[in-house]
């Protein structure tokens, strides 16, 4: 009996060193119990760009609370990009989120192997090698700027409905930054957004040719004003354009669709609704990998694509916020509700599609023909519709 008690004992110490030996196996993943996380901003809070990105920051602290320390770095132009990322580096990040488009980022990642980086994307990532602990992400946002779309045609469809707008004067504005397929994917699925109610609406479209500059951004709204529009909307990072929109006369009020942040504050009587990227989902995610020393494309849920991530509805990286119920049209949020039901089930090749020809406004023989339908975000997280639609888009000076 004693040798089978001794037997015994000895076996269960030997599965308990197994056991053992297991879970050290298992930690020598790089889990940790603290995080120290970068944020790299290309401007401040005060616009809607930065403002939108820093919520994801507000997550994390909320989330982790006193296991995580940030550290920010704002108005940080991409060509300046290597100082305060150094810096970061030098203060022990384990990682780095940017909000801006410089390559430096992607240059610099290889000197810091144990640094991850995580970049807003910038460009087509189909195909292009990066360091394993370099990667981009970006939500889909032209589903947000087509629902927008839908609510604005709700409202077109209204004020046509009441006699205050003839059929023929739907038209829309755009203050639009730069001419380049991130701006013209948005506000072409915009466009369509408020065709698939009102199929007359036409759109100007009106260059800044810069990120933000609220005294430009609030002239070009008002040029657009001028011009007949009925609905603003926008692609750069002021509340000018909100503003301009306030400002017009009472007896002719002028809708404004937001874009990254609401402008309800600013525009309560004519603010109607927002469509924003969500960042927080794929910021925590990241961070959770980091935190549980797993790979960021294997924990971030959405579609990857080697380290580049995109989504839309279907995982909240894009959502519509502050629709104002006092001026929304009859029906405005069961038409909104039907396209985002399209989104979170994977239908979407009904956005850019429809008897349109598109023209690359950097090479006129670059065209395309919509009736054959284009996927945005197929391949990339980026956008690359880059075409101007004819006949219904103008641009205007």
């Amino acid at each position: 009996m004693k040798r089978v008690y001794i037997a015994t004992v000895l076996t269960c110490l030997a599965l308990l060193a197994v056991f053992i030996g297991f879970f050290r196996l298992v930690d020598l993943s790089d889990s940790r119990d603290s995080l120290k996380i970068g944020f790299i901003y290309d401007n401040d809070e005060s616009t809607s760009y930065t403002y939108n990105f820093s919520l994801a920051k507000d997550a994390l602290e909320k989330k982790y609370g006193e296991k995580v320390e940030i550290l920010t770095c704002s108005n940080v132009l991409d060509d300046e990009m290597e100082e305060p990322l150094r810096e970061l580096a030098g203060e022990g990040c384990d990682i780095i989120f940017f909000n801006g488009y410089s390559k430096l980022v992607l240059e610099l990642a290889p000197e810091y192997p144990d640094i991850q980086f995580c970049q807003t994307s910038y460009m087509d990532m189909s195909g292009v090698k990066v360091p394993s602990n370099y990667h981009t992400f970006k939500g889909e946002a032209y589903q947000g700027r087509y629902v927008s779309g839908i609510a604005a045609g709700r409202k077109i469809a209204q004020m046509i409905k009441e006699g205050t707008l003839e059929k023929d004067r739907a038209l829309v504005g755009f203050v639009a930054a730069f001419p380049d397929s991130e701006v013209i994917s948005g506000y072409t699925a915009f466009l369509l957004g408020v065709r698939s109610v009102v199929p007359t609406a036409k759109m100007e479209v009106f260059y800044t040719h810069t990120w933000s500059s609220y005294a430009l951004e609030k002239s070009a709204a008002a040029k657009l004003i001028e011009d007949g529009c009925v609905i603003i909307s926008q692609h750069t990072d002021t509340i000018g354009p909100a503003i301009a929109c306030e400002e017009s006369p009472t007896d002719r009020p002028v809708y404004f669709v937001g874009w990254g942040q609401s402008m309800s504050e600013v525009a309560p009587t004519t603010s109607l609704i927002t469509s924003r990227i969500c960042w927080e989902p794929y910021v925590l995610e990241a961070a959770d990998a980091v935190m549980k020393g797993k790979t960021i494309e294997e924990t971030v849920i959405g579609n990857i694509r080697g380290n580049d991530a995109s989504a839309g509805f279907e995982r909240g990286w894009v959502e519509m916020v502050d629709l104002n119920q006092q001026v929304m049209a009859p029906d405005t949020l069961s038409s909104m509700n039907w396209a985002i039901e399209e989104f979170k089930h994977g239908n979407v090749d009904f956005v850019f599609r429809g008897a349109y020809t598109g023209v690359s406004p950097d090479d006129p023989s670059d065209t395309i023909d919509l009736r054959n339908g284009y996927i945005e975000n197929e391949n990339t997280s980026y956008p690359l519709f880059h075409y101007v639609l004819s006949d219904v888009i103008q641009i205007v000076e």
